[in-house]
C-alpha cells in the first residue's frame, strides 16, 4: 500500500518553499499533500493537493485561553483530517502553524518528520523535536540543537526548487555588471533608500544596471529613481520566474533566508548578505556565516551599514575581480554533484527507510 504523506507548511516563503520542493521531490513516489494557512496559499497554485487549516499566530499569547481554544480545536480538526485522509507521515517545516497537527499526529501515533532549513534550530521544531522520528537539515552542526539525541538528524543538500534544475543556464542580456536587490517583496528601507545613494556614486564611474525587488507601493517611486539617475533597471515585487531574473546578475544583494541563500549558491551568483536584525535566535546571520565560512559570500551588518565604505567595497568588486571569482569558484566547488536526481534519491531513502 503506498504511504499517504502530508506536509504542514504555512505563513512565509522561507516555510513554503521547502514544503513545495519536498512536495515534488515525493508525489511520484507517495500520495502527498500540502496543508497551509491563509498567508502560505498565495505561494501554491492549483498543482498541488492543499488543506487550509489557519493556525492564528501563537508568539506569547499561547498560554492566553482564546488561543488555548483555537488550538484545541484546530488540532480535533486536525486528528479528523488526518484519519480521513489515512496519513502515515507528516513532515513539518516548522513555525506555529504546524502545531495543531504536530499534535494529532502525536496523538495518533503517526511518524513525524520535521525539516529545518536555517543554521539554527527553530523554536517551534525544538519544540516538536521530542515526539519527532527524525529532523532533516542542511548541516549536522545544526545550532541550539539539544545533546543526546544527534541520531534523529539527517543533512542533505539544501532543497532548491526543481525549475531551479530543469532550466538551462541562460545568456546575459548584455555585458553591463548587474546587480540583483532582493529586499522581500515587503521590502525593506535599506534596501529601498539606503542601497541606492550608493548605486548614483557608483553608476557615475562604471555602468550599472540593476534588477530590484521591493514592495508593491514603492515599484513605481523606485522605477522613477533609477530612471532619473540615468540607472538602467528593472523593478519588481514578486515573480514566480525569479530564477530567470537572478541568472541576469553578478552580484546580489539580499536578505539571509535560507532558501533565498541555498539558490544563490546553487546558481553560482556571489551575493552580498544583509542579516534582518530581528530575525528570531539570529538565524539569518548565521545562516550566511555558513557560507562566508567556505568563502562564497560577504557579510554586511545592517546596524554599522556606511554607504562610503559600501561604494568603496563594489567599486573594488566590480574593479578588481580576484575576490569576486574566488567566490564564484568555491560556489561552484560548493555544488559539485548538486543535481535534482541526487537530491531526490536521497529524500525517497530517508522516507523508505523510517
Amino acid at each position: 500500500m503506498i504511504k499517504k504523506i502530508l506536509i504542514s507548511t504555512g505563513g512565509s516563503g522561507g516555510h513554503v518553499m521547502p514544503a513545495i520542493t519536498i512536495y515534488n521531490h515525493l508525489k511520484n513516489t507517495y500520495e502527498t499533500l500540502i496543508s497551509t494557512d491563509i498567508r502560505g496559499l498565495s505561494y501554491l497554485d492549483k498543482n498541488y493537493k492543499v488543506i487550509v487549516i489557519n493556525t492564528p499566530k501563537l508568539n506569547n499569547s499561547i498560554f492566553l485561553p482564546i488561543s488555548i481554544i483555537k488550538v484545541l480545536i484546530l488540532t480535533i480538526k486536525s486528528l479528523f483530517i488526518l484519519k480521513k485522509n489515512n496519513i502515515s507521515i507528516l513532515i513539518s517545516t516548522g513555525g506555529y502553524m504546524s502545531l495543531p497537527l504536530c499534535l494529532a499526529a502525536k496523538m495518533l501515533g503517526i511518524k513525524i518528520f520535521l525539516i529545518e532549513p536555517n543554521m539554527v534550530l527553530g523554536r517551534a521544531n525544538k519544540f516538536f523535536l521530542k515526539f519527532s522520528n527524525k529532523i532533516i537539515c542542511y548541516s549536522k552542526n545544526l545550532i541550539n540543537f539539544p545533546l543526546g539525541i544527534e541520531e534523529k538528524l539527517i543533512s542533505i543538500k539544501p532543497l532548491i526548487r526543481k525549475e531551479y534544475y530543469d532550466k538551462n543556464k541562460l545568456s546575459k542580456e548584455d555585458n553591463v555588471f548587474t546587480i540583483i536587490v532582493i529586499g522581500g517583496s515587503q521590502g525593506a528601507k535599506i534596501f529601498d533608500e539606503l542601497l541606492n545613494i550608493s548605486f548614483i556614486n557608483i553608476a557615475k564611474k562604471v555602468s550599472l544596471k540593476i534588477i530590484h525587488q521591493t514592495s508593491e507601493k514603492n515599484i513605481n517611486l523606485l522605477k522613477n529613481f533609477y530612471f532619473q539617475n540615468n540607472i538602467k533597471s528593472k523593478v519588481f515585487s514578486f515573480d514566480h520566474n525569479l530564477n530567470d531574473l537572478l541568472q541576469q546578475g553578478d552580484l546580489c544583494i539580499t536578505r539571509a533566508g535560507a532558501s533565498s541563500l541555498a539558490e544563490l549558491s546553487f546558481l553560482k551568483i556571489p551575493f552580498v548578505a544583509i542579516p534582518l536584525p530581528s530575525a528570531k535566535d539570529n538565524h539569518q546571520y548565521e545562516n550566511a556565516k555558513y557560507y562566508k565560512d567556505q568563502d562564497c559570500c560577504w557579510i554586511i551588518d545592517q546596524k554599522s551599514f556606511d554607504n562610503q565604505k559600501f561604494e568603496e567595497f563594489l567599486f573594488k568588486l566590480i574593479n578588481k575581480k580576484e575576490d569576486y571569482i574566488t567566490k564564484k569558484n568555491n560556489l561552484q566547488k560548493l555544488n559539485y554533484q548538486n543535481n535534482w536526481n541526487n537530491v531526490n534519491q536521497k529524500i525517497l531513502k530517508i522516507f523508505h527507510e523510517n
